[in-house]
């Protein structure tokens, strides 16, 4: 199939506010189933003045903990501007991209954690950080636009994309992840998330490693398996969008998730809006990802209050690699719209089971994590910050 980016975004934000929110792919699965920019020492001993009583060499191309990086006036690239955060920061740090397309791969260390990654305003699109790598050149992680390792990272107002044409490349692993997250704490805030398959991947650095993600009211577009991994995910006001590959019969799948068997929360897809231009009947919600045929990932998905398109199938869940849906814990509550339906094939949440299946159920965790306290008011009053 012959794709071409961008793809319309048609999220819209009404609202004004300030926000100040702060596992490995084993596995391939088939179409089917800067340098760092120098920084003068007397800018620099400006800078940190407030912090410490003397600048060292060594932290002459770091910027200090707290510190707002300005891509590109301080810094050429992103990758550039997160190579100067100290190791083991302990204090936000913004990385201000100005309105541009950059085109480049970004890789945040598990050492680099308490970032905040901007766009230049509240037009997302006027942001992009772009490149075009498919799973054929290192895997998942390799693949990645973006590649998050480390933990409270917020990022807000951009668009990630990988434009990897599979129809121009005849590769045997064409997926090509915008997003891979492997930390916890990890919030995108008014963002978009282009590609085909394997748009986003949020994981954890481990089976039984807990990491959270938040996404609101933001934009996930994608075939096959588009939203997947391990990581407990919620998907709050959001716009997703299930591309066509032209097939009469079976367009791709939303999910594939490959939650732990002991976390009760995997996915969460709510007050969303899912758009298609696949036929009526050619698009599931999910199958369940058993990576290297792990038996112990056992997923677990719902979507609830959420509109579907006549492009989700009747039977909406589908099996993967030997593994049956019906053994994983997909589930459904309130949706409603052209794809929506109750059957035996649409296993439903009783009143009791959702209300500890809400948004502050999957992201609280051990310790009270709740960045939809705090993330800027969008949407509108009856809960959808995305129209068609």
């Amino acid at each position: 199939m012959t794709h071409s980016h961008p793809h319309t975004d048609t999220t819209t934000h009404t609202d004004t506010g300030t926000g100040t929110t702060a596992g490995s792919d084993t596995g391939t699965r088939s179409l089917a189933s800067a340098r760092t920019a120098a920084v003068g020492l007397a800018a620099l001993a400006a800078l940190l003045a407030p912090l410490v009583s003397a600048p060292s060499v060594a932290m002459a191309t770091e910027r200090s903990a707290g510190a707002v990086l300005h891509v590109p006036a301080d810094y050429p690239t992103v990758q550039s501007a997160v190579d100067a955060v100290p190791a083991g920061n302990t204090e936000p740090v913004t990385i201000a991209l100005a309105a541009g397309t950059y085109r480049e791969q970004v890789r945040i260390p598990a050492t680099k954690p308490h970032l905040l990654l901007k766009g230049a305003s509240r037009d997302r699109s006027r942001t992009v950080i772009v490149f075009d790598t498919p799973n054929e050149y290192g895997g998942s992680s390799g693949s990645a636009t973006v590649l998050i390792a480390a933990s409270d990272v917020t990022a807000r107002d951009l668009t990630f994309v990988n434009d990897f044409d599979e129809a121009a490349h005849d590769v045997a692993n064409p997926q090509a992840l915008a997003m891979k997250t492997t930390g916890d704490r990890i919030v995108f805030e008014n963002t978009a998330f282009k590609g085909n398959q394997d748009t986003l991947m949020t994981d954890s650095p481990a089976l039984t490693r807990l990491s959270r993600v938040y996404v609101r009211d933001s934009y996930i577009e994608g075939d096959v398996d588009f939203l997947y991994g391990r990581a407990t995910t919620v998907v709050e006001r959001s716009l997703i969008k299930a591309l066509s590959r032209g097939s009469d019969t079976n367009n791709g799948y939303l999910t594939a998730a490959s939650t732990w068997k002991d976390n009760p929360y995997g996915f969460l897809i709510t007050r969303s809006r899912v758009i298609s231009d696949a036929p009526a009947g050619t698009f599931h919600l999910g199958r369940p990802w058993h990576p290297g045929g792990q038996p112990d990932a056992i997923a677990q998905v719902l979507f609830r209050d959420t509109e579907l398109p006549a492009a989700i199938k009747s039977e909406p869940w589908a099996d993967m690699s030997g593994f049956s849906w019906k053994d994983a814990r997909f589930a459904e509550y309130r949706n409603y719209g052209p794809g929506a339906g109750i059957t035996p094939d649409r296993p439903q949440l009783t009143d009791a089971e959702a209300a500890v299946h809400e948004v502050a159920d999957y992201l609280a965790g051990p310790d009270g994590w709740a960045p939809q306290n705090s993330v800027r008011a969008h949407g509108t009053a009856h809960g959808h910050s995305a129209h068609h």
